[in-house]
């Protein structure tokens, strides 16, 4: 059954009379919350055996050294006992009674809210996150054996790790406890799992992304796309000095600088010499024109746009 606990929901805008600490952890609550059913939660005795105050805290031991993961190398930390099997269904009966305390709260909040069932879901729902937290501190070292067994290409340690810890929430939401085995060898199979996903996932994206991304092989197209749009804009005033003959050109100089540079059709620019058959002057001469003429062009193109 799918659950989360960051989710924030319509919950949010029904806070009257909270102080702004529980409104803040009111709006957690998601609006709909599942749970790993069990018989023993409908009946009355339940919440005062599972969370009663003359009940014994579970002592959570944290970085236990798994036999279905063997270390690759020794630690100088000193291995400590696992949780027992009974402290293991006692952790996960108290995390899905306090979901399904949640759940029914939270079905009669939408209907019609109440500050007094606001407070009661705060309280289930701080029970809940309190036995995530220690039921995950519990098995975190299965994530770490787990992500130095495995290796996966162009897959950093602490990416696997990342990965490892999020199928070992989902695991914590879907295992039941009474099914009668070990929560290690379910959780080690959804880390796997969730280890395959992204091995799968990886090699895709290498596949159409064979080359790493490197910042300093990028070049940047600033410098281009600058340079296009003076080159334009000096187009376009050529063209306009041109239209109204502010540089004085004779009507040779006109049609050499037009045909040589292609500057009113757009298409292909010409030869000196094919320049010169249209005019009827050599190849020469269109050059000395050409020099001229553009001589004149600059001249009044400094002036007039250039000037400061």
């Amino acid at each position: 059954m799918t659950y989360s606990f960051v989710e924030t929901t319509g919950l949010s805008k029904s806070s009257k009379g909270l102080t702004p600490e529980l409104q803040s952890i009111y709006k957690r609550i998601p609006e709909t919350v599942s749970h790993v059913p069990h018989e023993s939660f409908e009946l009355p005795a339940t919440e005062q055996e599972l969370f009663g105050s003359e009940n014994d805290e579970v002592s959570i031991p944290k970085w236990t050294h798994f036999p279905e993961v063997p270390e690759d190398t020794p630690t100088s930390r000193k291995a400590r006992k696992a949780l027992s099997k009974d402290e293991e269904a006692r952790l996960f009966l108290r995390f899905n009674y306090a979901r399904y305390r949640l759940g029914k709260l939270t079905a009669k909040q939408l209907k019609r809210f109440s500050r007094r069932r606001s407070e009661e879901m705060i309280r289930w729902y701080q029970h809940a996150r309190a036995v995530q937290a220690s039921i995950v501190d519990a098995n975190m070292a299965l994530v770490m054996a787990m992500a130095r067994r495995t290796r996966i290409p162009h897959v950093d340690f602490p990416e696997l790790v990342s990965e490892g810890n999020m199928a070992l929430l989902r695991a914590i939401e879907k295992f039941d406890v009474s099914r009668g085995f070990k929560f290690s060898t379910y959780a080690c199979r959804a880390i796997l799992k969730g280890f395959n996903r992204m091995a799968t996932k990886t090699g895709r994206y290498v596949q159409r992304f064979p080359t790493e991304f490197d910042p300093d092989l990028e070049r940047s197209d600033y410098d281009v796309l600058k340079h296009r749009i003076q080159q334009d804009n000096a187009i376009d005033d050529l063209k306009e000095v041109l239209a109204t003959n502010r540089a004085k050109l004779t009507d040779v100089e006109q049609t050499v600088v037009t045909e040589r540079f292609a500057l009113e059709s757009g298409g292909k620019k010409k030869t000196l010499n094919e320049v010169g058959q249209q005019v009827g002057l050599t190849t020469e001469r269109v050059r000395q024109i050409q020099k001229k003429a553009l001589a004149k062009l600059k001249a009044t193109l400094n002036e007039e746009y250039l000037a400061a």
